[in-house]
C-alpha cells in the first residue's frame, strides 16, 4: 500500500518538498494473498495517507476492507481526533464529497471512504479525477473498487496521478486457501497443521471472511496448544449447510471451478443434496431482492427488505454486479429443476448439482 519513498521509512516524516520526483515513486502495489498483506501495510504511516487518495481495487472483500483498516489506522495513530465518513459511490456527486471531507469543529483531519467506487456515476468521474491531482492536504481519501471491468476507464486515469497510491488484491487460488488458514492462525498467535488446515476449509469452504472467523475463534479458545483434527472435527464437523453456502456463493460470483470443488467436497462429506439447492435458491432471492431495493437505501433497510442479516447486504451488492433480470431468471429455473431433480425426478442427485452449478454460473456472466 506504501509507494517507495514510505517503504523504507526514510520520508515518511519529511515535509512534501523533500519526497523524490514522482516519476520515481512505485505508486502501484498488487497485494496477494493476505499473509503477504500483513507484512506490506504493517509499517504503514498517516503520511502515506493523507494529501493522497488511496485507491483499493480487487475482488477479495476480506482483503480489501483489511487495506482500509490499515489506511485508517495509520491516520488515527498519528491523529486520535480523526473524523471518518463512508459512503457509497452510487449516490456521490462532489457536493457530497466536499461535504464529506470538509473540517469539523471537533478536527481538522478528515478520512472519507467511498465504497462501490464501479458504481461511480459518469458525470462524477471527472470531479473525482480532478480532486486526486491535488488533494485537500488533510484529508486521507479512500475509494474502493471492487474488481472487474466496471469502471475501468476511471481506474485508468487514477493510475496515472501521482497523488493515488493503489492497493490490489487478488483472488487467491484453491490451493492457497489452507496456506492463507494456517497464516491467520499464526496472526493470532496460535498453531495448526495442514490436515487441520485442509479439514477446516473443506468444513468452512474458501470464503476468507468464514475462515479467518475460525482461525480467531480457534485460536481464542485454544490459547496454549495446536489446533488439531480432533479440535476442527469437534467445532466444524456438521457444517454441512455452511458448506452448501459456500458453494451458492461461489457460483453466484460466477467462479464455476471454485464451485464445483466446493459441490465436490460438500458431497464427500456427506452434504445431503437438498441444501445446497435449498442454498442457492436462498442466494438468488437475496440478489433478486437487493438489485429490486430502491437506489441509495441504507444498508439497514436492505438487510430487512432482503431478510438477511446486514453484513450479507455488501456480499449480495458485489455479487449483484454480474446480475441482470434475464440471467436471474435463468439461474432460478435451473435451481427449481435441480431441486426437483435431487428430490427424485433424477437418478444421479450429484451430476444434477453440478449442471446447476455451471448453468448458474453461465447465467451470471450471459449478459
Amino acid at each position: 500500500m506504501k509507494d517507495t519513498m514510505c517503504e523504507s521509512g526514510a520520508f515518511a516524516n519529511s515535509p512534501p518538498w523533500q519526497y523524490p520526483s514522482p516519476r520515481r515513486i512505485k505508486r502501484h502495489r498488487t497485494v496477494g494473498p493476505i499473509w503477504q498483506a500483513e507484512r506490506t501495510m504493517a509499517t504503514l504511516q498517516a503520511t502515506d495517507v493523507l494529501g493522497r487518495v488511496t485507491l483499493v481495487t480487487g475482488p477479495e472483500e476480506l482483503l480489501n476492507q483489511r487495506a482500509v483498516i490499515a489506511a485508517l489506522s495509520a491516520v488515527r495513530a498519528a491523529e486520535p481526533d480523526c473524523e471518518v465518513s463512508e459512503t457509497n459511490a452510487d449516490t456521490l456527486t462532489m457536493a457530497t464529497l466536499a461535504d464529506l471531507a470538509a473540517p469539523s469543529l471537533f478536527s481538522s483531519i478528515r478520512c472519507v471512504v467511498v465504497r462501490g467506487l464501479e458504481n461511480l456515476p459518469e458525470e462524477s468521474h471527472s470531479g473525482v479525477v480532478d480532486y486526486a491531482v491535488q488533494p485537500a492536504d488533510e484529508v486521507g481519501l479512500v475509494l474502493v473498487h471492487g474488481g472487474g471491468q466496471k469502471g475501468s476507464g476511471l481506474l485508468t486515469k487514477l493510475r496515472k496521478l501521482a497523488r493515488v497510491t493503489e492497493v490490489k488484491s487478488t483472488s487467491l487460488k484453491p490451493a492457497e486457501v489452507a496456506r492463507f488458514l494456517i497464516a491467520e492462525v499464526r496472526r493470532h498467535g496460535g498453531r495448526i497443521d495442514d490436515e487441520a488446515a485442509h479439514l477446516l476449509v473443506q468444513a468452512i469452504g474458501q470464503d476468507l471472511r468464514a475462515l479467518a472467523g475460525a482461525a480467531h475463534q480457534l485460536t481464542s479458545d485454544f490459547p496454549d496448544q495446536p489446533i488439531s483434527e480432533s479440535v476442527v472435527k469437534r467445532y466444524f464437523g456438521g457444517r454441512a449447510e455452511v458448506k452448501s453456502f459456500a458453494v451458492a456463493d461461489a457460483a453466484l460470483y460466477g467462479r464455476t471451478a471454485v464451485a464445483l470443488e466446493e459441490l465436490r467436497w460438500a458431497l464427500e462429506i456427506g452434504t445431503p443434496p437438498v441444501l445446497v439447492t435449498s442454498a442457492f435458491a436462498g442466494g438468488l432471492r437475496g440478489l433478486a431482492r437487493v438489485k429490486a431495493a430502491p437506489r441509495g437505501m441504507r444498508e439497514g433497510d436492505l438487510a430487512r427488505e432482503a431478510s438477511v442479516p446486514p453484513w450479507k447486504v455488501r456480499v449480495l451488492r458485489e455479487q449483484s454486479r454480474g446480475w441482470d433480470d434475464l440471467g436471474l431468471a435463468h439461474a432460478i429455473t435451473a435451481v427449481a429443476q435441480a431441486d426437483a431433480d435431487v428430490k427424485g425426478a433424477a437418478s444421479d442427485a450429484g451430476y444434477a448439482l453440478e449442471r446447476m452449478v455451471l448453468r448458474v454460473a453461465g447465467a451470471r456472466t450471459a449478459r
